[in-house]
């Protein structure tokens, strides 16, 4: 099973432009997330999906490998989908460009969920959510699995509802993790579907997946994850980072 990483990594940013290319104790962003992610033992190939010029002399300088994308490219995964879409390749893993501590023990357990499930199709990560903050925080995405841990839903508000505040010891809050894998031939399939109604409104693609009756594999693992999305998210990376 040939099994490759793919690195979104768009330059322009709504709530922090150029962030790719932040500095964090004397590298940029996207060297963090590629240095956590070489240390995988699972992957055959990692490529980074980039769509500007500075971000691609970055990574060069660095010695990572990259791909130049159409910067008209809608979301990571159509970047992803571009860069395998002609590759011979299984499974594809598609990590956040953004997150320069994802470790690469949790890339690695994705991957394994391929080789012991044949039927398989796509699957992510999620963490036990214990924070109140956290639960009513609608930038966390959570997600409801099933007994066979695939999702069933993803959602930015608290669920499952507490109908009963009594019931809190019984309910369980996973927090999702932005990170995915697919069969190759899957991924291709999922960016030509249209867009569904609750990925629309939640704004959250891998809904188009659960809508259109497919099942997402999930692995659960203790690691939290922090993307850097604002400039006060960056100061807090820098200093979890400062060691």
């Amino acid at each position: 099973m040939k099994t490759i990483g793919v690195i979104p990594a768009r330059y322009s940013s709504t709530r922090l432009p150029g962030k790719m290319l932040a500095e964090i104790h004397g590298k940029p962003l996207i060297q963090w997330v590629w240095e956590n992610i070489i240390k995988s033992k699972k992957l055959d190939d990692i490529i980074i999906a980039c769509d500007d010029e500075k971000v691609l002399n970055s990574i060069k300088k660095f010695g990572g490998r990259s791909v130049m994308t159409d910067p008209s490219l809608l979301s990571g995964t159509d970047r992803v989908a571009a860069v395998v879409k002609d590759m011979d390749v299984d499974v594809v893993v598609n990590i956040q460009g953004d997150e320069p501590m994802m470790p690469s023990n949790v890339i690695d357990k994705l991957v394994d969920v391929f080789t012991d499930k044949n039927d398989v199709v796509m699957a992510t990560a999620v963490k036990v959510l214990k924070d109140k903050n956290e639960i009513q925080n609608p930038n966390v995405v959570k997600a409801v699995l099933d007994n066979s841990k695939n999702a069933i839903y993803f959602s930015r508000s608290p669920m499952p509802y507490l109908r009963d505040q009594n019931d809190l010891p019984l309910a369980r809050y996973y927090k999702h993790l932005g990170v995915y894998a697919y069969k190759k031939d899957f991924l291709i399939k999922y960016t030509k579907m249209e867009q569904t109604m609750l990925e629309k409104v939640e704004k959250l693609e891998q809904l188009r997946v659960v809508e259109n009756g497919y099942k997402i594999k999930v692995i659960q693992t203790d690691f939290d994850s922090i993307g850097v999305d604002t400039l006060e998210d960056l100061e807090r990376v820098r200093e979890l980072l400062a060691g």
